[in-house]
């Protein structure tokens, strides 16, 4: 199923996996130099705040020391008022909310024991009343503890939106000449690709149409012209296989269409080899390319036809959000470990069920064009003998 919703997803014509290529490629190094810039400026910051922290725990200490004892209250008092600093004796019965355990704070932890001493302690909150707390000693003996606090938002950072704006921009501006370099290496190829397949067909296929008529004016012998004649559909039909494969992804755009009309419309033109039972009352409007599912569904009627021979039956139903047309014949069939195989370019069968003496590549072109309508393709042996081929639409 995961693999299924990945090659859903993933582009499907040149210029789009050339730009996404690229694309991914600038991301992933933007996103490599945002972890080396956050890496950087995580073991900045917090050398900062430890030494702003250091000064602050050192200049208390010191001004505790040398105040008047009288006058500690006063200067207590002044340094809350004045710069939001909370000095509190420390105590074993203190309810301490230690820090959250994320880089930054370890970091601060670290330097301020390294540069205060061991006995040095970090807190978020002290007796229920939060702030950034450090534990100090001002005095040896048990009572000489304090407690540092100052305001939370010491540790907060202030994102620099300008610059994520401007980064942004050249990001974008960076997506978009990729997008222009892509396009314009790629488009020509393409162009390329199409004027060689017309070329191809026309050059291939104006031969064969001469050998065609030659054999037929000249060769008597009624058992060897048909043989020839024989041939030179098979070769005609190889090279039409080669030139489906090998077209680009069809842009054309979705239409919504009746399925129930349009396979109608295929099983009238084989008469009885084809039973056909349309449904009545079920809506089986669904938005595709019409013409694309048409030759998918030809090919396989055409497949089933000549391996299983008539009749073949056409079916289409509805099983909750999909629509599944189901072309089911009782020929030799494909033995279950060969199916997603048999999908794969030029690969062929024992039975020879993806086209003897062809290039192996229609249920490979089937596939393809059915995965272009946002569907998926699936072979089953038919119960009872036979094989069941279903085309799966999200409906």
């Amino acid at each position: 199923m995961g693999a299924t919703l990945l090659k859903k997803f993933l582009p499907r014509t040149l210029l789009w996996r050339a730009f996404w290529l690229i694309a991914l490629l600038m991301l992933l190094a933007v996103a490599a130099w945002l972890a080396i810039f956050s890496e950087a400026e995580l073991d900045r910051r917090s050398r900062q705040i430890a030494q702003m922290l250091t000064s602050v725990t050192n200049l208390t200490r010191t001004a505790l020391l040398t105040a008047h004892p009288a006058q500690r209250h006063e200067l207590l008092a002044e340094l809350a008022d004045l710069e939001g600093l909370h000095v509190y004796p420390a105590d074993a019965d203190d309810r301490v909310e230690p820090p959250p355990s994320f880089g930054l704070t370890r970091r601060i932890e670290a330097l301020l024991i390294e540069k205060l001493g061991p006995e040095t302690q970090l807190a978020f909150a002290v007796n229920g009343e939060p702030g950034l707390f450090v534990r100090f000693r001002v005095l040896p003996g048990e009572d000489g503890h304090f407690w540092l606090g100052l305001p939370r938002e010491r540790l907060a950072r202030h994102l620099p939106w300008q610059w994520i704006g401007w980064g942004m921009a050249v990001l974008l501006l960076s997506l978009a000449g990729a997008w222009l370099i892509v396009y314009r290496i790629v488009r020509p190829i393409e162009e390329e690709r199409a004027l060689l397949l017309a070329g191809i067909s026309h050059d291939l296929r104006t031969p064969l149409t001469r050998l065609r008529m030659e054999i037929e004016m000249s060769v008597d012998d009624e058992t060897a012209r048909s043989g020839m004649e024989a041939d030179i559909v098979e070769m005609d039909r190889t090279i039409g296989q080669f030139l489906d494969f090998a077209r680009p992804a069809d842009a054309t755009p979705t239409v919504a269409t009746d399925l129930s009309n349009l396979l109608g419309d295929i099983a009238a033109r084989y008469g009885e080899r084809v039973d056909y039972r349309r449904p009545a009352s079920a809506d089986f409007s669904v938005s595709v390319r019409p013409d694309a599912l048409r030759r998918v569904v030809i090919n396989l009627i055409e497949n089933a036809l000549r391996h299983a021979g008539a009749p073949v039956d056409l079916e289409l139903a509805r099983a909750g959000r999909h629509i599944i047309i189901a072309i089911l014949d009782r020929g030799p069939g494909i033995a279950p470990a060969d199916i997603e195989r048999l999908k794969q370019p030029f690969t062929r069968g024992e039975t020879a069920r993806t086209g003897a003496g062809g290039a192996g590549l229609g249920l490979a072109i089937v596939d393809r064009l059915v995965r272009l309508q946002g569907g998926r393709f699936e072979l089953a042996p038919r119960p009872g003998g036979g094989l069941a081929a279903r085309i799966i639409l999200h409906g």
